[in-house]
């Protein structure tokens, strides 16, 4: 049976960190809806203006961050002592975990241009021990397809495997389609299937989708991916559903508010890092 498009937000314009511009797709007004992925940004500047001051050292708990650069720098320092620079094509996965304080700067480029999501952490891990990992341009699988290549981030696609991810079962495919190509992608019926359009108008089961929109699939065993007249760059996302409650106030969420609460007292007490060894 095939996958047609349930739900579908396209991004709107906002500020983040310190004044920098972007593009807020997923947040909390959705999160239901895109479970388990909580919110996804979006960057694409060619002004430098735009980006210069990056993220301060911030905290967070709870959630995974995972940071994709299709083009652009980022450099990201955290409380277990790791600095690293992603470049194109890479990606910086955080599981947040009991907690981690870190930043994230974007050195001059031509073009900044990629996305930040975060996934959620089930309950019974929120408080395991943070980790830190980049996954670097040649430990990615380039796979060709018709008209054009996918990249396997993380999980499995056919008989390639990726990263695997820590806690809830992640495919992750970038795929860059040339113009006027089709594509038809298999999945198995009981996962979700979330897409994202950073690059270009693109054409989901027969349904025209903006650039920088994402998108939730109905359930079903394919679906099909059909580019228009320019080249396109689409991330897919199939997971499965956490369906737990969540409370989430800010870098934090937990599942109720008594959590959120003793976070934010950590913070003020300086006792909010753990396992930082």
């Amino acid at each position: 049976m095939k996958r047609n498009i349930e739900k579908k937000v396209k991004g709107n314009k906002a500020i983040d960190g310190d004044n920098v511009h972007l593009v807020r797709v997923l947040s909390k007004r959705n999160y239901n809806d895109f479970d388990p992925i909580l919110m996804l940004d979006s960057f694409d500047s060619t002004n430098y203006e735009d980006y210069k001051n990056g993220f301060p050292f911030h905290p967070h708990r709870g959630i995974e961050t995972i940071s994709y650069l299709s083009k652009g720098k980022m450099i990201h320092r955290d409380t277990l002592n790791n600095e690293e620079i992603i470049k194109d094509g890479e990606v910086q996965w955080m599981s947040t975990a009991s907690g981690i304080m870190h930043e994230e700067k974007f050195p001059k480029s031509n073009r900044l241009l990629g996305v930040q999501l975060w996934l959620n952490i089930p309950k019974d891990n929120k408080m395991d021990h943070p980790s830190y990992l980049n996954i670097r341009d040649n430990e990615i699988k380039k796979i060709p397809i018709s008209g054009g290549v996918l990249k396997l981030i993380s999980g499995n696609y056919k008989d390639y495997s990726g990263y695997k991810s820590k806690y809830l079962p992640l495919d992750f495919y970038v795929i860059n389609l040339e113009k006027n190509n089709k594509l038809i992608l298999e999945t198995k019926n009981d996962q979700t299937v979330i897409l994202f359009s950073l690059l270009g108008k693109i054409k989901i089961s027969d349904e025209e989708v903006d650039e920088k929109t994402a998108v939730k699939l109905s359930n079903g065993d394919y679906f099909e991916i059909e580019s228009l007249d320019e080249n396109i760059e689409l991330l897919v996302l199939k997971t499965q559903r956490l369906n737990e409650k969540i409370a989430w106030a800010g870098p934090i969420v937990m599942n109720n508010e008594k959590q959120i609460n003793e976070a934010f007292k950590e913070l003020e007490e300086g006792t909010f890092l753990k396992n930082q060894n």
